[in-house]
């Protein structure tokens, strides 16, 4: 399959509104993924996926910058879990530092992968703070099953240009969408290069006009991610620690 020009797609002002602004397909339509529901015996024998492995004692390293500043981030996959909706959730540490060390953002995620293999997103923890310490907001922190709040795919089993999912839904809180646009994509970071990546466009309607490009690798997950639109962000993986 040709792989979808993200040039292409990203030069048109009036697409990346409608990427932005577009509701996702009525279920059933393509291979959308749409779940009603959270059936908790679908994750009592979970299935490893390659593009978001979820084994204790991993850490990701990575680099980037946003708006001009540096920063470093380290996402540990820890060896604590969460129950939530009746589902034991691996609590992954994503910690973000600026360049002279001082934190910036903290959080806990809580993902669980189920039987076929998919990664789903129970919620997150998460605030950011200011050069002195202090915490400036806890702005899209949510739980699935609290306050009408539910669990989005985070990475199919089985990952095709044209899926299209909700990664989370908390209205007005968080409602990140993605769209995967290649599963054989080939990326350069500094870490190392990495071949048969899948790459996705991600959104959301919080933030009108802001289009990220993201690559996860086989084995590690998330090497890449950059603001294609509406934003300056870049982040690329530098090192991988695997237990």
């Amino acid at each position: 399959m040709k792989p979808i020009s993200i040039a292409a797609l990203c030069t048109c002002a009036a697409l990346t509104g409608a990427l932005v602004a577009a509701t996702l397909p009525a279920e059933g339509a393509g291979r959308t993924q749409a779940r009603p529901g959270i059936d908790p015996a679908a994750f009592a024998d979970p299935v490893a996926n390659p593009y978001f492995p979820l084994r204790p004692g991993t850490v990701t390293r990575l680099r980037g910058t946003d708006e001009g500043e540096k920063y470093r981030e380290k996402v540990r996959v820890t060896h604590h879990t969460k129950q939530i909706e009746g589902v034991r959730t691996r609590v992954v540490l994503d910690v973000v530092r600026r360049a002279d060390g001082s934190l910036a953002e903290k959080t806990h995620d809580w993902y669980a992968g189920d039987r076929d293999g998919n990664v789903w997103y129970f919620g997150e923890r998460t605030a950011t703070y200011d050069e002195r310490g202090h915490v400036e907001s806890r702005e899209g922190s949510w739980e699935a099953g609290v306050d009408g709040a539910r669990a989005g795919l985070v990475m199919p089993a089985d990952p095709r240009p044209t899926d299209a999912y909700r990664q989370e839904l908390y209205r007005g809180h968080a409602e990140d969408q993605a769209w995967l646009v290649q599963n054989r994509a080939t990326v350069r970071t500094p870490y190392r290069l990495f071949r048969h990546a899948v790459r996705s466009l991600e959104w959301t309607r919080l933030e009108p006009g802001v289009v990220s490009v993201k690559f996860y690798a086989r084995g590690v997950g998330i090497v890449r991610e950059k603001d294609l639109a509406g934003g300056s962000e870049v982040f690329e993986v530098v090192a991988v620690h695997h237990p």
